[in-house]
């Protein structure tokens, strides 16, 4: 009996020890401006946000015109920044016949953020 206690409770340990950091969670290795958020590592993004943001790092082009523009945070989802602090780059979104619902959102100090609801909620990405 003892050891099948001890068994359960090492399984316990290694359960719950081992669920922090993935995506969709707040790391604690993650920079102080992606802290309290969502986070994803780069390479879990959709293949399309991950060549968006190889042409963001690359300065362009970019396959749409409101690509690289400011982006105002109205919604309020992301920490307050002063005006022209974000800038927003459409995610293609397969079978979308317009811009979709996907954005990548970067931030003046290296901030990058990932959106698929069209900004109702943001993933730090962790790169």
């Amino acid at each position: 009996m003892r050891l099948l206690l001890r068994v359960v409770l090492a399984c316990l340990v290694l359960f719950v020890g081992g669920c922090g950091g993935g995506a969709g969670e707040s790391s604690g290795d993650a920079p102080s401006w992606a802290r309290g958020m969502a986070t994803v590592s780069a390479s879990e993004l959709p293949a399309e946000a991950r060549r968006t943001l190889d042409l963001i790092d690359a300065g362009g082009p970019f396959p749409y015109e409101k690509d690289g523009s400011v982006f105002g945070n109205f919604e309020g989802e992301l920490p307050k920044q002063p005006r022209g602090h974000y800038h927003e780059y459409t995610v293609p979104t397969p079978g979308e016949d317009d811009r979709g619902a996907r954005r990548i959102v970067t931030g003046r100090d290296g901030e990058t953020y990932y959106t698929d609801d069209h900004y109702e909620s943001f993933k730090a990405v962790l790169r």
